[in-house]
């Protein structure tokens, strides 16, 4: 197996993780080379930090749980340009990154996301799509942003998403991102990416409770007075 390089780069990989062990080797043989992926454990208990650590990533710890708080860890743990969010469950290629890479290094975008393509049955639930294509739709009325994903695939760099003063340490983590991006002009791209079923049990949209839980994280987001962010670019993609 790849090891996954622990030298400064510049790109880092965020992977929050919570009990992804059996997904890890996967997802980490798939960081492209030159790169550092930065696990960030959120209080697994089935060995993933070790997994993690043993295979050449750079583990973080983040004891406070929640998705966005895992991710903000990552964030402000990483020192690369760009920085790039990927889920470590194996529903997404870390390899996808490269060209969201590319679009931002080349100043075609200030954030790329990546709009999730379910490969086979069982990829992506219904009841998490359906909260999904709400979540959309609010967001379009909210910034006049014609997305149609708000998926963790994403990139951009590193001191322009810090100003952005990202707060929410929930559900709501990914989405604040881009209303704020949004509400400071950055220039905001959308890529078509295979989405596949993953490893093990979902910590967040595998159940209706789950999924909606996450849309009340998101809606109290959307609802959010307008903050003012420096902005890196002029207009929206």
């Amino acid at each position: 197996m790849k090891a996954v390089t622990t030298t400064p780069s510049d790109v880092d990989v965020v992977l929050p993780c919570l009990n992804e062990a059996e997904a890890l080797p996967w997802v980490l043989d798939r960081i492209p080379p030159g790169w550092r992926a930065l696990v960030v454990d959120n209080g697994s208990t089935d060995g993933s930090a070790a997994i993690a650590q043993a295979l050449g990533a750079t583990v973080v710890h983040e004891p406070r749980r929640g998705f966005g708080a895992a991710c903000h860890a990552g964030l402000r743990a990483a020192t690369a340009e760009v920085v790039c969010f990927c889920d470590c469950d194996a529903s997404l290629d870390p390899r996808l990154l490269l060209p969201f890479v590319r679009a931002v290094r080349d100043g075609e975008a200030d954030l790329v996301l990546g709009r999730r393509r379910p490969q086979g049955r069982g990829a992506w639930p219904a009841h998490a799509r359906a909260g999904n294509l709400a979540l959309a739709r609010m967001l379009r009325r909210r910034t006049g942003l014609r997305l149609h994903d708000l998926g963790p695939l994403r990139a951009a760099r590193r001191e322009p998403l810090l100003d952005l003063g990202l707060t929410d340490r929930r559900s709501g983590y990914p989405l604040q991102m881009v209303v704020r991006a949004a509400d400071a002009g950055w220039r905001i791209a959308e890529h078509d990416v295979p989405y596949l079923p993953r490893t093990g049990a979902s910590k967040v949209t595998g159940t209706w409770r789950g999924t909606w839980q996450a849309v009340r994280d998101m809606s109290r987001v959307l609802a959010e007075a307008p903050v003012e962010a420096p902005a890196v670019g002029k207009g929206v993609r």
